[in-house]
């Protein structure tokens, strides 16, 4: 019930569809003391208590930066693929649009992730791959999973595999199988 009247508001019952709503000085205040506000008496639990259990949630997640590198400007399927794997309970970080091979393994390193995907429509694949490889193995960080997607030519797919990445996902993948991968071949190192 959506109240016509503010004053309504006090008197609305308590359902799902009633709104939670006190207007100042329409409707009366509860009686008495009310619930300490003091740490350490009454039954109330620190504010700070749900925080541990939610970082142990977060902690326990796949971490995955999902970037879109070069002057590729179509980004629908990497966000689709965010979206896939941010639903099926991940960490998603994603870059935005004409990021460098430099600012994507900074991204991952500061991000702490577990893995980096990388979107590539444009036909520089060979060239990205290779210098985001490169780049994580500099910084030490070449314990990422590196995979990716896109437009990408079947015969380059073994020289990306020799480079590291492994595994790219061509045109008609689902989100599913992706977001299986990364469960199986992410999940583990994330463990």
């Amino acid at each position: 019930m959506l109240a016509a009247d503010p004053g309504d508001a006090c008197n609305a019952p308590a359902g799902a569809d009633a709104l939670p709503l006190r207007v100042p000085g329409r409707c009366p205040r509860p009686a008495g003391p009310g619930p300490s506000r003091r740490p350490g008496e009454g039954s109330r639990k620190p504010p700070w208590a749900p925080l541990s259990r939610y970082r142990a949630i977060v902690s326990e997640r796949i971490r995955v930066v999902v970037a879109k590198p070069g002057l590729d400007g179509h980004d629908r399927g990497a966000k689709v693929v965010a979206r896939a794997l941010r639903d099926a309970g991940m960490e998603v970080i994603y870059t935005g649009l004409h990021q460098t091979p430099e600012q994507i393994a900074e991204t991952a390193i500061q991000e702490d992730a577990d893995a980096v995907g990388l979107s590539v429509l444009s036909g520089a694949h060979m060239t990205l791959f290779a210098r985001l490889v490169e780049l994580l193995r500099e910084r030490g960080a070449d314990d990422l999973v590196v995979f990716g997607g896109g437009i990408i030519p079947e015969a380059d797919i073994p020289q990306l595999e020799a480079l590291g990445v492994a595994r790219i996902f061509g045109p008609g993948a689902t989100t599913q199988s992706i977001v299986d991968w990364v469960r199986e071949h992410v999940g583990t190192r994330a463990s």
